[in-house]
């Protein structure tokens, strides 16, 4: 008599199903910079074939920032209402309209109209993944699993490259543009998987639905009853609206100027400047149009490269440290790169030199102040005013990217590449002076933990460890 073999399936220990849930949010990083660099390929293409000029241009790329913008604005509000998954859902719903309006556009209007879909789609991922991260994963967990967020941005930026560098020579420009329809579909699918943040619904009430999620995620019961007695505690608080609590309470305000800050040093350092206009800015260094296209590509691998760097150092070497080295290596680039173009050397000297000096300013970014600042902006904001907290800071991030992108051509053509170069430089410079100043050390430290060393008034910048 034959047997037959059986296979056992382990079910995942709670540690593994905390780390796919992260992982599922972060990866709404994919089409946030896939987005970036389709668009970075695809703008020349487009201009060309709707005699888009330099001024129309910058409203197809920075159009995006409005609805991004608008999108964070109105996040938290959703999030609140509906929950963080069904949040996410939304936002791939709304990726997936906008790619469809660009693909089938008639004209520059209908392609702006889809770009601010996706751009409030942008800024509601940008909103929910990373503070749906931070209440899921555990402390030490924390700061690498946002860092994925910015990691997966990046190579969302990459594949956006690749992309349109295979696109651009028979200029398929609408190819580019409804790529994103794709991981869009697939992310709708995966994140019916999803369970529901535990704080949010305990906040909601919910209390026997948050033990059953933090089981799941938790490898100690006692850990468990002890996170919910905290949310518990939070609750019998005398809770008032997000705006309420900030005229009402000083430490709040403060950690809510702490987000805004990080958030538009990290876009007025000029990011969005080589992520969006690399090829425009190495044809006006005279770079060959075929060198620019794989040049940007490079950009794109660089980034993602030290985005998956940045994963393991954060929780190595700490958030404090890395943000310093990551500005003084991005105001380097950017003051190395004016002197280059300002110098104009012969020959292949000014495309070569530049394309160094762009790959590490992105080297720069993408190993701290890319990562770092979303992963502080979702740890320093204290429970009852997270959303609020977090939406705010969102904002001044699209605020910022909006005023670079917006501009940059503009700039150029008053002031000259070199010293618009030297203008991010100095930002870069002054971002390492306000992080000494102001940045608290948060590696390893629990969210509770930092929410009463802020609301005890202790300096901003010893909140995470206080002395």
């Amino acid at each position: 008599m034959s047997q037959v073999a059986t296979i056992s399936v382990q079910p995942l220990a709670p540690a593994g199903v905390a780390f796919l849930a992260t992982l599922l949010a972060a990866a709404a990083g994919l089409p946030v910079g896939l987005d970036t660099g389709l668009i970075a390929e695809a703008l020349g293409d487009i201009g060309q074939a709707f005699h888009a000029s330099y001024r129309v241009q910058e409203w197809i790329v920075s159009v995006l920032m409005i609805g991004a913008a608008a999108g964070s604005l109105g996040a938290g509000a959703v999030s609140y209402r509906f929950g963080r998954r069904r949040t996410l859902l939304l936002a791939m719903l709304l990726v997936g309209a906008g790619a469809y309006l660009c693909l089938s556009a008639s004209g520059v209007g209908q392609i702006i109209a889809g770009r601010l879909l996706i751009g409030v789609a942008v800024g509601t991922c940008a909103f929910t993944a990373p503070l749906y991260i931070a209440e899921l994963a555990t402390g030490d967990m924390r700061g690498r699993m946002v860092s994925i967020f910015s990691m997966l941005q990046s190579i969302g930026i990459l594949a956006g490259y690749l992309v349109g560098g295979l696109c651009s020579a028979g200029g398929h420009w609408r190819w580019m543009v409804a790529f994103p329809l794709l991981p869009a579909a697939l992310l709708f699918a995966a994140y019916f998987l999803l369970p529901e943040s535990p704080a949010w619904l305990a906040a909601r009430g919910r209390a026997d639905a948050a033990r059953r999620v933090l089981l799941r995620v938790r490898d100690d019961p006692a850990r468990v009853d002890a996170e919910l007695a905290a949310m518990a505690a939070e609750r019998t608080r005398d809770r008032v609206g997000g705006f309420a609590l900030l005229r009402r309470q000083p430490n709040f305000r403060r950690s809510v100027a702490l987000g805004i800050g990080l958030q538009m040093f990290q876009q007025l350092g000029g990011i969005n400047v080589v992520m969006y206009y690399a090829p425009r800015i190495l044809e006006g260094a005279h770079a060959d149009p075929a060198m620019a296209v794989w040049a940007t590509v490079l950009v794109g691998g660089v980034n993602a490269l030290v985005g998956l760097l940045a994963v393991f150092a954060v929780s190595r070497w700490g958030r404090r440290p890395l943000l310093v080295v990551s500005c003084a290596l991005m105001a380097g680039a950017m003051l190395a790169a004016a002197a280059i173009v300002a110098t104009d050397p012969p020959g292949a000297g000014v495309p070569v030199g530049l394309i160094a000096a762009l790959l590490i300013f992105v080297a720069g970014f993408g190993l701290g102040a890319g990562p770092l600042v979303w992963t502080l902006c979702s740890e320093i904001q204290p429970l009852e005013g997270r959303e609020f907290g977090v939406a705010t800071s969102t904002l001044a991030s699209w605020c910022g990217d909006w005023v670079v992108s917006n501009t940059f051509l503009s700039i150029v053509a008053v002031v000259g590449l070199p010293r618009a170069f030297i203008g991010y430089g100095v930002v870069n410079v002054l971002f390492i002076l306000f992080t000494l100043r102001f940045v608290p050390e948060t590696k390893g430290v629990p969210m509770e933990a930092i929410e009463a060393h802020l609301m005890a008034g202790e300096p901003l910048r010893r909140i995470g460890c206080p002395t």
